[in-house]
């Protein structure tokens, strides 16, 4: 059964931008109280989808959620941000993922509790075919490819069908250990890498994925697949962004952090959301260090993230 939109703020055209993986709710440990977990929402690809819609494109995701709280809660989250839900799956049958977050002075921890959720049994016949043909981007990461044999089989036909369509595809490495071995996860990227249009590796995932140090060797490695444009995101050193023509650093934003649970993803959905907007790839990095540090200055994945007059502001300062 596919969840119908019933709010007047969601477009029934195609999104310009999909974002396609596993959505969970968040608990987040309390930074007054270790005992208490402030309730907020996550999953890489989700936090993507809502962080590129805050910056004015239209988006909408590509998932599965359990008949339960926990999934009505998202959907409910996703129509509140103007994310399409026509392209999530209700599975009565399987459970919405939960994680938590805790704090310490290591940083933050994550503990999952996803076994055999909805979005893990997704396949490849429940893809909203008319939707990929119609799309500007989709959005994937590692974690879409890892939650499940089928799943990841539904992802790469995602990647193909929008690319036939002329859209493109964007994929964050995101790698997770937890969920599959570091092999497996070496050669399943790398595949996905030739289906790639836009890749926004992070510095630990791309090192373990290509063995490699260096930073200009990595992008070599990434655009020798076929990528047409790299962000490599340096945390508090900016990203490095590179295609076949041109790699620059663009520099960081400077602001007080004190969470930076899902800034990456943000980083993604504002980049992301600048090329779908029309802007070179150096403009957009430019853009999404500002977006994404600008969400470290509150807790959680969600919340914290700006709106784009809340970047602009920022920019022009």
């Amino acid at each position: 059964m596919t969840q119908q939109d019933s709010k007047p703020m969601q477009t029934k055209q195609t999104p310009q931008v999909l974002a396609m993986g596993e959505a969970m709710v968040e608990f987040n440990q309390s930074p007054d109280d270790a005992r208490r977990y402030l309730q907020g929402f996550g999953g890489d690809t989700s936090n993507f989808a809502i962080a590129a819609r805050r910056q004015g494109v239209s988006t909408g995701f590509v998932s599965a959620v359990g008949d339960d709280l926990f999934g009505r809660m998202l959907l409910d989250l996703w129509r509140d941000e103007q994310v399409d839900t026509r392209y999530v799956r209700v599975d009565g049958q399987s459970p919405t993922g939960v994680y938590f977050v805790s704090h310490d002075e290591n940083g933050h921890h994550f503990d999952y509790l996803r076994a055999g959720s909805a979005a893990s049994r997704y396949r490849a016949q429940d893809l909203p075919g008319e939707a990929l043909a119609g799309a500007q981007f989709l959005h994937l990461s590692g974690i879409s490819l890892a939650i499940s044999v089928n799943a990841c089989d539904a992802a790469f036909d995602a990647m193909s069908k929008i690319r036939a369509a002329g859209g493109k595809v964007s994929f964050d490495t995101n790698l997770r250990l937890k969920l599959w071995p570091l092999a497996r996860a070496r050669a399943t990227m790398r595949e996905a890498f030739s289906l790639t249009d836009v890749c926004l590796p992070s510095w630990d995932d791309v090192t373990a994925v290509t063995g490699l140090e260096d930073r200009d060797a990595i992008l070599d490695e990434l655009l020798s697949h076929g990528v047409k444009v790299v962000a490599l995101k340096l945390g508090r050193e900016g990203c490095y962004v590179a295609t076949p023509q041109e790699r620059r650093i663009v520099e960081p934003y400077p602001v007080q952090a004190v969470d930076a649970t899902g800034a990456g993803d943000c980083f993604g959905g504002a980049f992301v959301a600048r090329l779908a907007l029309g802007d070179d790839p150096f403009a957009a990095a430019r853009y999404a260090n500002v977006c994404a540090a600008l969400s470290t200055t509150g807790y959680g994945a969600v919340a914290p993230v700006p709106s784009a007059e809340q970047v602009l502001k920022q920019l022009a300062s």
